[in-house]
């Protein structure tokens, strides 16, 4: 079984560690991560410039690029003779859920793992806190295990996220579906010592709404969430309503 993990996170990050760890019973893991914080660069990848390899020890590499950099360079580089059977992206400090699936880097690369036809987990920890990763090293562990011996097909994508809690507080494990945020104070304006304005994108933290079966109800309940992503992005009820409408050019039939 040979494992690639990556991370958002950067190379030096204690959920990186905590997660390759608790993978390393289950294969032969290679670690490839960005070589500093990438998070929020979503499915960015590096075109206008070449992109710089680190050996940091055997088996881990740093990269100068985003996590789907690090996908793409592992299983088309430095794993070509050997493709990962898996990839986990993680341990994410900090929940992915809901909304925020789509801008985090560690969702990313495991959607990456998953558009080359490879099995992919995320695994993230639900506080932005300083944390201990060691119970959510095993909780990845033992889903990931379940995971294989289950048979989980290529191209299927998971996203984890783990209640910041004691191994033994954890209630179980929760299958769920996306929540949806709600989005206060997006951008701050401020005043620079010069007069001038700058923003940032963020303001007060989010909540969520209401929902018993989504990943932010499971983990605030001391929850487990696991939540399958499907990345076809087609339509297909609209397809069909709007097939209906009769579009065309102007000038043709």
């Amino acid at each position: 079984m040979e494992i690639l993990v990556t991370n958002d996170d950067g190379i030096h990050a204690a959920g990186l560690r905590a997660l390759a760890g608790a993978l390393r019973p289950l294969g032969n893991v290679t670690v490839i991560a960005p070589d500093r914080e990438q998070s929020a660069a979503s499915h960015a990848l590096t075109l206008h410039r070449p992109l710089r390899i680190k050996k940091v020890e055997d088996g881990i590499l740093s990269v100068d690029g985003t996590p789907t950099d690090c996908v793409l360079l592992g299983v088309h580089g430095f794993m070509k003779s050997r493709k990962p059977d898996l990839v986990v992206s993680g341990i994410n400090h900090g929940p992915n859920m809901g909304n925020d699936t789509s801008y985090s880097g560690t969702v990313a690369a495991a959607v990456e793992g998953t558009f080359l036809g490879i099995p992919s987990v995320a695994v993230s920890l639900a506080t932005w806190n300083e944390a201990d990763f060691e119970p959510a090293g095993v909780v990845a562990h033992d889903l990931v295990r379940t995971f294989l011996q289950h048979g989980v097909r290529p191209g299927m994508c998971i996203s984890v996220n783990i209640p910041p809690i004691p191994r033994a507080a954890m209630k179980g494990v929760r299958v769920t579906r996306l929540g949806k945020r709600v989005f206060r104070d997006v951008i701050v304006e401020k005043t620079d010592p010069r007069g001038k304005l700058y923003y940032w994108i963020g303001g007060e933290d989010p909540t969520w709404e209401a929902d018993e079966l989504s990943d932010f109800n499971a983990v605030n309940d001391g929850y487990v969430s696991v939540t399958p992503l499907l990345l076809e992005l087609t339509d297909y009820k609209a397809i069909v309503e709007m097939e209906s409408w009769g579009l065309k050019l102007a000038g043709t039939t």
